[in-house]
This record gives C-alpha cells, sequence and structure tokens, in this order.
C-alpha cells in the first residue's frame, strides 16, 4: 500500500470514528448570532441554551432566539467550549448547527464527547436549599405589567426563583409573572436576567406553573 493509500485510509477510519462519538442529552449553555447586533454599542446580544444532542459534526439546541437558516451561530458549553458553526435546520423552539471544525478540532470534540459520557453519571448533586431544575421544556412566556407577553427560555428553576433568557432585557426590580407565577428582577445575567417570585412555590408544581396559562 501507498504512503497517500495509507493516509487517505487512517482518515476514512477517524472520519468513521468521529460520526460513532454522539452524546443525547440536557446541558445548559449559551450562543449568539454574530450577524445581529443591538444598541448604539453594536453589542451581539447572548442567549442561554440548552443542548439536545451533539456529535462531531452537528449539534441540535433549544433556546429564546431561532436563527435563519445559513446564519452564522456561535455556541459555548463548558464540556465542549466554543463551537462555531451555520445553521441548517431550524426547530419549533431550536436550531440545528452544521459544526464548523478543522480535522484536529473534530478529533479534539470527539475526545471531549466520549469522556463527558463516560462521566456524565459521575456529577456532584446540587445541594443548595433550593435545588434548581432544568424544566423538561424551558419554553415558557413572562407577562409584563403593561400586558406584553415576551416568549423567554428558562435556564433554570427553583421553588424561589428562576433564570430566563429573551430577547427583552428588563430593568432590576421590575414586576412580571413567568407563566403563573409573579416576581421581580433580582439578578441581571450575560445570557439573561434572574427572578425572585414572590412567594416560594411547592416543588412537584414547578414546571405546571411556569407554562403559560393555557397550557
Amino acid at each position: 500500500m501507498s504512503l497517500t493509500a495509507a493516509i487517505d485510509d487512517e482518515s476514512l477510519r477517524a472520519s468513521f470514528k468521529w460520526n460513532d462519538v454522539r452524546f443525547i442529552g440536557a446541558l445548559a449553555g449559551r450562543y449568539a448570532l454574530p450577524d445581529r447586533r443591538r444598541g448604539p454599542d453594536d453589542k451581539i446580544p447572548v442567549y442561554a441554551c440548552r443542548l439536545c444532542s451533539i456529535s462531531t459534526r452537528m449539534l441540535v439546541a433549544v433556546g429564546p432566539v431561532v436563527g435563519k437558516e445559513g446564519e452564522s451561530v456561535s455556541s459555548h458549553f463548558n464540556e465542549f467550549g466554543i463551537l462555531r458553526g451555520r445553521i441548517t435546520r431550524r426547530l419549533a423552539s431550536g436550531f440545528v448547527t452544521d459544526l464548523q471544525l478543522t480535522d484536529s478540532e473534530r478529533e479534539k470534540l470527539a475526545a471531549k464527547i466520549d469522556w463527558h459520557k463516560k462521566h456524565v453519571h459521575a456529577q456532584v448533586p446540587d445541594k443548595r436549599e433550593h435545588r434548581r431544575i432544568l424544566p423538561r421544556d424551558p419554553r415558557s412566556t413572562i407577562f409584563l405589567a403593561d400586558g406584553q407577553q415576551v416568549p423567554c427560555f428558562v435556564i433554570d428553576v427553583s421553588r424561589s426563583g428562576a433564570a430566563v433568557s429573551a430577547h427583552y432585557w428588563p430593568e432590576l426590580g421590575m414586576p412580571m409573572a413567568l407563566g403563573r407565577v409573579v416576581g421581580r428582577v433580582v439578578r441581571h445575567l450575560e445570557v439573561g436576567f434572574a427572578l425572585q417570585f414572590i412567594q416560594p412555590q411547592e416543588f412537584e408544581d414547578l414546571e405546571a406553573l411556569i407554562k403559560p396559562p393555557g397550557e
């Protein structure tokens, strides 16, 4: 076998290895659509998202703002780092990204995915007094005092409050309802804001309460 053929054969085996590496599961992250800017400082907004699945070729995520097909997107997950690509398909509340990586970057991502799959069950549980959960359906709506309704993405939620990402940036102290739960904005986040509920909620009722009325 020639050296060229051997290299091609090795590349083919590596490609098969990459395509076999895949993780399906919910992981918190954030993303930006670099082609979109807002405000006088021309800042690129950053939103929270949740990973649904990832391979060395593509990722599927849900978030509050769905880009257009062909639009560039930059995502970040602590487990996998920064991943850049283009949106190839829009979903009801998310998107599919075709990852733009070199062969070396794909190989490194494959190793990270493989490591995470093996260690995902060894994660340390959250022992805070008001444990936070990732709702199974992160889509919700915030209701403002003036009657506005803004679609949003619930990053996480506890008995006492929630972290929310939306194409809306409220002032601190602003009252609003997340679904059927009333609260106030207590903190700004890089990807949204934190809402403190007026009254603690029963843990088992949280997911139903944060859904918009009527759903």
